[in-house]
């Protein structure tokens, strides 16, 4: 934003604050010259009680900053949170993170792991924050029986959050200076430093539903890049599909963690449209808990941005709105057979398509709750042929995953393709030059789909480069080296996230329990985990029968004890599947156990446990084992128990190899 405060403040605040300055020039400028520009460069309507918090906290920086050298920043943007921190303050070799509460006489738990969070941001995904002190400070205004403020860092160079009434800025300022070391930070270098986040699932649909694009919260580099050349190329596809009348499906692949979904997500809310509009685009999925807790993130989150700018707002209005954007591909399915006629969406993004139900398992579906005899199609085929009601224009795109079938009946890409083939010679089929790699298991029909017409093959629909969390990159890689008993491999892997993404065993599940709590920082997000098979942890309060409503374990805050804060209600991979925690407690039940050589697969029927003989449920088992052991962002603990001898059913022989094989590998031992 161009001001007439000088150029160094320009530089400042060009990047991402509404505004910034050196310290003297913002003491030199008036209190109402600062708010003013505030409020021209803010992005939503500014209320009076907006502006009288601005007042109170840039009055109490002024009368907190006189002598100190540096620079400040207000109203920064924190693109991933879809928030902004208060004030920045730079002076030295710290950089402090500062929330005001104007008003506020408490210091509340959820202020407190605002600042924190935000310090922790800065941290992770701000490029000049990476290898410096940062001081998280909460302002309660009308606080009173100040206690004596001391720093205590973590292990990053984060501080523990400190509580200030308004007349305490100073002294922290001052402590700050005098107390942290190292080279003074360029604060012109770390206005103007990139913002490379990688957001979770969750995170980016509320981001994107709230019109950012993917350039605000994906990392700025070859995966961000790679992203943004994907989305183009379905972009491309849908406006000639617009313009000749064509009907197009597209088949986009990736490898792990680059963000097949968010392209989903991305292209879907670019061509969001009210729904009489002929761009209107929905986002599919039948993984029935990742639908179910977007619908409910982004809600809220519309609910409360909306408030926030003084309107009225009805949560269920909302929420009707946000369910036509993001739906269960079922209930879609369904509303074909209601309705005969054409979908109102014209854009349709399919997530993980290969595990669309084949023909057996959606005829005896129809056959047995839909009392529809004689059904004969698959879901892919059924799906396109809804799509092709339309007389104009209609584009699938289909994302294609491998490695995670945790579901009988599911169909592979092979249903799809078959289906286009087929049956929809009409459709022009612009497919990922990589579906031809082993773990998608196109199989024969990728051949034939090769000879036909309108069949185009295209480089920039795979997404070659990981946009795995900052801490998490590797993790895929050795798990599965883990779960391939490939001992080395898993050690060389280990090696390399060792070093900023701890894993830890132990016996004791309270050990567990205690490790996770005590490396969650601010907000983020922890819980425990089991296989569906893991019947024998019951004697540790570990019921995986019971059925956790992932909306509640995922998004309410630690306060409800049905989230997954509380540690007591486990999510089995079927609930965790598409989502993801900070840090996970994992237990190991006997279902998947070590010989010494390979695993053994069980499954607990009665009173005793059976040898699982079917490849496919074994691989079945395997993968519940991936999807648990990758939900983690930050680390994990795996717990195993020690079996018991008076209990046949949870003999210590089922237990005892699997521990260690997994320390073996060299996974840390903890009993705290």
């Amino acid at each position: 934003m161009e001001t007439d405060q000088g150029q160094n403040h320009t530089q400042l605040s060009r990047s991402r604050a509404w505004y910034g300055a050196n310290i003297d020039k913002f003491l030199q400028t008036s209190l109402g010259e600062v708010v003013k520009t505030l409020v021209l460069n803010s992005d939503f309507p500014v209320l009076q009680t907006q502006r009288d918090a601005w007042f109170g906290s840039v009055d109490i920086l002024r009368n907190s900053l006189d002598g100190i050298k540096g620079s400040i920043l207000l109203e920064f943007n924190i693109p991933r949170m879809g928030k902004r921190i208060d004030a920045v303050v730079i002076t030295g070799a710290v950089c402090l993170v500062v929330e005001f509460k104007v008003g506020e006489a408490e210091f509340n738990r959820q202020d407190i792991d605002q600042a924190w969070d935000y310090a922790l941001d800065l941290k992770n995904f701000h490029r000049a924050s990476h290898d410096i002190s940062i001081v998280p400070v909460l302002v309660a205004t009308e606080a009173q029986n100040m206690s004596v403020v001391s720093l205590t860092a973590d292990h990053d160079d984060v501080y523990q959050p400190i509580c200030i009434d308004h007349r305490g800025l100073r002294s922290v300022i001052e402590l700050a200076q005098q107390s942290i070391n190292g080279e003074d930070v360029d604060d012109n270098q770390w206005s103007k430093a990139s913002y490379c986040p990688t957001p979770t699932i969750i995170e980016s649909a509320r981001a994107l539903y709230a019109q950012h694009s993917v350039d605000d919260i994906a990392r700025n580099d070859a995966g961000a890049q790679n992203l943004s050349v994907t989305s183009l190329k379905i972009d491309e596809i849908v406006d000639r599909a617009i313009v000749t009348g064509e009907k197009a499906i597209c088949f986009v692949t990736g490898v792990p963690g680059a963000g097949k979904t968010l392209v989903g997500l991305n292209v879907a809310t670019r061509h969001r449209r009210e729904l009489e509009q002929p761009t209107h685009a929905v986002y599919l999925s039948g993984n029935g808990p990742l639908v179910a807790v977007l619908h409910e993130a982004l809600t809220r989150d519309e609910v409360d941005r909306r408030k926030s700018n003084g309107e009225k707002v009805r949560k269920g209005e909302v929420g009707t709105k946000v369910k036509a954007f993001i739906q269960n591909v079922h209930h879609f399915r369904d509303e074909a057979l209601l309705d005969p006629k054409a979908p109102p969406d014209h854009v349709v993004i399919f997530d993980e398509a290969q595990r669309a139900w084949d023909l057996e398992k959606t005829a005896d579906f129809m056959r047995r709750r839909k009392k529809r005899a004689g059904f004969n199609m698959s879901e892919p085929e059924f799906l396109i042929s809804y799509m092709d009601r339309h007389n104009d224009w209609a584009v699938i795109v289909c994302l294609v995953g491998g490695g995670q079938e945790i579901n009988t009946g599911e169909a592979g890409i092979d249903a799809w393709l078959d289906a286009i083939n087929h049956r929809f010679p009409h459709w022009n089929a612009y497919i990922s030059s990589r579906l031809t790699d082993s773990e998608y298991a196109a199989g024969k029909m990728l051949k034939e789909v090769r000879g036909r017409d309108r069949t185009y093959f295209e480089d920039s629909l795979h997404l070659a480069v990981s946009m795995r969390s900052f801490r998490a990159e590797n993790v895929s890689s050795f798990v599965k080296a883990l779960l391939s008993t490939d001992t080395q491999s898993a050690q060389d892997e280990l090696a390399r996230l060792s070093s900023n993404y701890p894993i830890v065993i132990t016996r004791s599940l309270q050990s567990a329990k205690e490790w996770v709590r005590s490396n969650a920082r601010g907000t983020e997000r922890y819980g425990m985990l089991a296989s569906s098979k893991a019947q024998r942890l019951k004697p540790y309060a570990i019921d995986i029968r019971f059925n956790v409503n992932p909306v509640h374990w995922f998004l309410n805050d630690r306060d409800d004890t049905r989230s997954s804060y509380y540690l007591e209600d486990v999510a089995t991979e079927f609930q965790a599947q598409g989502l993801e925690l900070d840090w996970a407690c994992v237990a190991w039940d006997g279902d998947l156990r070590f010989t010494g050589s390979e695993w053994s697969y069980h499954d607990f029927r009665g009173n005793r446990w059976c040898n699982v003989r079917k490849d496919q449920k074994k691989s079945y088992l395997l993968n519940a084992y991936r999807v648990l052991l990758t939900r983690a962002r930050q680390g994990m603990v795996i717990f195993i128990p020690k079996g018991d001898h008076d209990d046949p059913t949870r003999s210590p022989e089922y237990y005892e190899s699997t521990f260690q094989y997994l320390s073996g590998i060299g996974i840390p031992v903890i009993d705290l």
